[in-house]
């Protein structure tokens, strides 16, 4: 009898262990996309204010070397938004929600782009400027949050959390590394 009851007990931890498996892979695969975050920053031999000068004005993103044109309206307001119109003809429109001109930086976040242009969503960045640890130049700091360009399971490599990742780390590394150059050689 004392065998029988502890085979049945047996059974029930297997079944109970089964559905608790079974529940967790399920709310697993259901949850769909987490989301992310990309931090890049370069160091520029410039003072901050110089830095600032370049790229503290939202409605002006020529340094950016994707970007063939900025237009936007509001200027530096919060609710300002502008338009990027990247070398290739596609666009991308964007919201200033904070500006600290004192602290050089803002924060932004994108309200229509064409996943297969960048290949996020609920994007939104913060750029700043702050002096260097030396105290003889800057470090710009990028820094975004976003999900991938797919919001169900199983996405596409193309609109995967690792192509929305990389395409938004070459974004900041290209613009940085083009910031430097721009801000160094005083063009």
């Amino acid at each position: 009898m004392v065998f029988g009851k502890a085979r049945a007990a047996m059974a029930a931890l297997a079944i109970a262990t089964t559905a608790l498996t079974i529940t967790t892979l399920t709310t697993a695969d259901a949850h769909g996309p987490t989301r992310r975050k990309v931090q890049e920053h370069v160091e520029i031999n410039a003072a901050p204010a110089k830095v600032w000068a370049v790229i503290g004005n939202f409605q002006d993103m020529s340094w950016l070397g994707v970007v063939d044109k900025t237009e936007g309206d509001k200027g530096n307001e919060i609710g300002a938004t502008r338009k990027l119109t990247l070398k290739g003809g596609a666009t991308v429109d964007e919201e200033l929600y904070k500006f600290d001109a004192e602290k050089m930086s803002y924060s932004y976040r994108i309200t229509a782009v064409d996943v297969k242009v960048l290949p996020v969503t609920n994007y939104s960045s913060t750029i700043a400027v702050t002096p260097s640890a030396d105290g003889k130049g800057s470090v710009v700091e990028w820094t975004g949050a976003f999900y991938r360009g797919f919001p169900n399971n199983d996405p596409p490599p193309e609109l995967s959390d690792e192509a929305a990742v990389n395409a938004v780390s070459g974004l900041y590394k290209g613009g940085l590394e083009g910031l430097k150059k721009k801000v160094e050689s005083g063009s």
